[in-house]
Formats: C-alpha cells, sequence, structure tokens
C-alpha cells in the first residue's frame, strides 16, 4: 500500500485526509518540524504539504523533503494559494491546489 504524508498544523483537517484517502496508508504531522522528521523515517511516495504553518512552513519543508530526496513529489495544499502558489512552485512542488476546508459553503 502506498504511504503518504499529509502535513497540516490543522490536525483535524490530517484526519478528514486520512478518511478520504482510507484506501492508502496515510501517516500525518500537525506540523512541518514533525512534518520532516516523518518523511526522513517512512520515505512515502507523495506529500501533501500546507504552506501556511507556525513553526515551519511548506515552502521550507518542500525544500527539505527535496534536498534529502530530490524525486520526492510533493504537493502544496493551501488556503493562500495565490499568494504563496508561485513560491512553493519555485521550492519544488509538483502542483498547488486549494485547502479543502475552502470548499466548504
Amino acid at each position: 500500500m502506498a504511504e503518504i504524508l499529509v502535513v497540516d498544523d490543522d490536525c483535524g483537517l490530517c484526519e478528514l485526509y486520512k478518511e478520504i484517502l482510507h484506501n492508502f496508508n496515510v501517516i500525518s504531522a500537525c506540523s512541518g518540524r514533525e512534518g520532516l522528521k516523518l518523511y526522513k523515517k517512512y520515505r512515502p511516495k507523495l506529500v501533501l504539504v500546507d504552506v501556511q504553518m507556525p513553526d515551519v512552513n511548506g515552502v521550507e519543508v518542500t525544500k527539505e523533503i527535496l534536498k534529502f530526496n530530490p524525486k520526492a513529489i510533493v504537493i502544496a495544499v493551501t488556503a493562500y494559494w495565490r499568494e504563496f502558489g508561485e513560491k512553493i512552485l519555485a521550492a519544488g512542488a509538483k502542483e498547488v491546489v486549494k485547502n479543502p476546508s475552502m470548499l466548504k459553503t
């Protein structure tokens, strides 16, 4: 089963990802620092990373993961895609998508 690492300071959103991606082995981290530790430990196939986090932001998480593994696939998930989209793509993320919390009506 493929592993996916979700890094988001909203722990409730991490749980939502686990439910949505129930056919995958989802590992979650509620901080950028924890996400980096878990990436190095598990080396998942895919990383979904929030951009705005208080300790280590998603841009820095992306850069560090790609230093560790240049072939890593990182997708940024953010409510701030207009402000940070270009910056995180420049850091090496493959794509930027809107945070699921932005889809609530």
